[in-house]
């Protein structure tokens, strides 16, 4: 498997945020050399991705949940009393929007507030026309820039230190609303003194290097943090703290999105310590990170701490949000529809293999009134063997069966649905991104699985499949994901194209940019919002 550094450096070095290096550009979608059927179905996959990125857009999101009525404020059915005395702090890519809506919420009722955003984000957001995520000339908050290529630097830490100025003057008449998204982690680096940004950098680099876990890595870093795993609520007290989260990780643990700063962590600097030994760092770290881990917690009231009783967190944008909204965009359009998971994880290899049995386990049930067909049970057993190994509690097999005995009688086209996050084994230095890979590995699954079952079966149905980014951009490039389909391989084969080549070198993205003009690749733009990504599995029986 990926080692944690190497998967560190391929979710925040090369997934970037790269706006100055690219436009934008349409997809190709009146392409001559494909059918009109299959054009038709990637129109409806291009509909239903946006349907889930709209449902998260942060503007969306917040007015969606929020209302306010005279000195009454509602969120999700609680209320919280506003008087002039409203606050507002946030980190994260997708805050800059989240932060003007709240300003236009709220009005006179915000007094002051301070966010740390992506360098560069506001310059994109106005070339793109984008000025409802934009702060107005008159905003009463501070939107400061940093974090270059997604990584902690100077300037998110002067924004960490003023948002923690901030918190920690509030007193318990105030509302402080936290806005928090995915990328707050490196928008939010605060080292408890005496440990510098650098000391803490170098130490965490060490422990990827040396091969752990991302969970121990969070470890490492909340207990040298002023601000994460509850930190900033603990500043913030006793003033009433809500928070508005989007989640981009698996199944909605707070405690990491952007290293749980409203949450308290379940780990102490005794479990810091003990990772330290494990990875025989104690004798080099530095002399700071000894002085910190040997002092006593910050502590609050014992109830406080147990309860966090000042503290609400509200999640306002996941991926489980994003597939419901596609689910109903696809079922507009007249498809049988089932989310099948929304924890979709692991090595792309091994996601595109369930995804490969999946597909021809439907083609096969579908077609099961030829005798042909008989490995129909046998390929179940494989599924439900491959979602206990890859560890997805949520997968809804048995929804998928329902679907179908439906689609048996009203023969309409199926569409499933997944969400999640897959990884990338690195091995080569070609240019690509995990969605990308995944639907190139996806399309060289279905290949294969020709000589594997009848030939005429997934000839039987038209089947595509997409795979994108909510947040538009996938790895280091201009696309948010692509589209793969039974015959891709061979198709990309008669233009010279060797698609297990391309794959070899991580270089998915040359291979769909060459191949068929880019017609398979899907281009949306950084759409600032970011829930992970999303998975669809559209089937049409080619009767149809």
């Amino acid at each position: 498997m990926i080692t944690a550094f190497g998967r560190y450096l391929w979710l925040h070095f090369n997934h970037q945020l790269i706006y100055k290096t690219w436009k934008p550009k349409k997809l190709h979608l009146h392409n001559t050399s494909v059918i009109n059927k299959e054009m038709s179905l990637r129109q409806h996959g291009l509909q239903i991705f946006q349907a889930a990125i709209n449902a998260v857009l942060p503007q969306n999101m917040i007015k969606k949940n929020i209302n306010i009525e005279g000195d009454r404020l509602m969120i999700q059915n609680q209320c919280f009393p506003v008087h002039k005395n409203v606050y507002l702090v946030g980190f994260g890519k997708a805050v800059l929007g989240m932060a003007a809506a709240m300003e236009e919420i709220l009005g006179d009722h915000l007094l002051q507030g301070v966010i740390s955003v992506p360098l560069g984000i506001q310059k994109i957001l106005s070339e793109t026309g984008k000025e409802d995520m934009l702060l107005k000339p008159q905003t009463k908050i501070q939107a400061m820039e940093g974090a270059k290529h997604n990584l902690p630097d100077e300037n998110a830490l002067k924004a960490a230190n003023s948002i923690h100025h901030l918190v920690e003057g509030l007193t318990a008449d105030d509302l402080l609303f936290v806005l928090i998204s995915g990328g707050g982690s490196a928008l939010l680096p605060a080292p408890i003194p005496p440990v510098t940004l650098e000391e803490k950098q170098y130490l965490t680099k060490q422990l990827a290097a040396k091969g752990a876990t991302i969970q121990e890595l969070n470890t490492v870093r909340k207990m040298l943090s002023l601000l994460k795993g509850g930190g900033l609520a603990r500043a913030a007290y006793p003033a009433q703290v809500v928070s508005l989260i989007m989640s981009d990780v698996i199944g909605d643990n707070l405690e990491y999105v952007a290293s749980g700063p409203t949450v308290p962590t379940l780990h102490s600097k005794d479990d810091c310590h003990k990772i330290l030994l494990k990875y025989n760092l104690l004798s080099s770290m530095p002399e700071s990170v000894k002085e910190v881990l040997s002092q006593s917690s910050m502590k609050m009231d014992k109830e406080e701490i147990q309860t966090f009783a000042h503290v609400c967190n509200f999640i306002v944008g996941s991926n489980a949000i994003a597939l419901e909204k596609a689910k109903c965009k696809s079922e507009s359009l007249g498809y049988n529809t089932s989310v099948l998971s929304t924890v979709i994880s692991g090595d792309v290899k091994t996601v595109a293999k369930l995804y490969s049995l999946l597909i021809r386990y439907v083609c096969s049930v579908l077609a099961a009134a030829s005798s042909k067909y008989v490995h129909v049970s046998k390929m179940k057993d494989e599924i439900l063997q491959m979602v206990v190994n890859m560890e997805l509690p949520d997968f809804q097999l048995d929804g998928c069966l329902e679907l179908l005995e439906e689609t048996q009688h009203s023969k309409k086209p199926i569409c499933l649905l997944a969400g999640g996050e897959t990884t990338v084994r690195l091995q080569g230095k070609g240019k690509g991104g995990r969605n990308q890979e995944l639907a190139l590995h996806l399309a060289l699954e279905l290949h294969h699985a020709k000589s594997k079952i009848p030939q005429d079966l997934l000839t039987k149905y038209e089947v595509i499949f997409l795979s994108g980014g909510t947040d538009g951009q996938d790895g280091p490039t201009e696309a948010a994901g692509a589209f793969a389909y039974s015959d891709l391989v061979d198709k990309a084969f008669a233009e010279g194209l060797n698609a297990e080549d391309f794959l070899n070198n991580n270089d998915s993205f040359t291979f769909f940019n060459k191949f068929n003009n880019g017609v398979d690749l899907i281009v949306t733009g950084l759409t600032n919002t970011n829930v992970m990504d999303m998975q669809a599995i559209i089937i049409q029986p080619n009767e149809i």
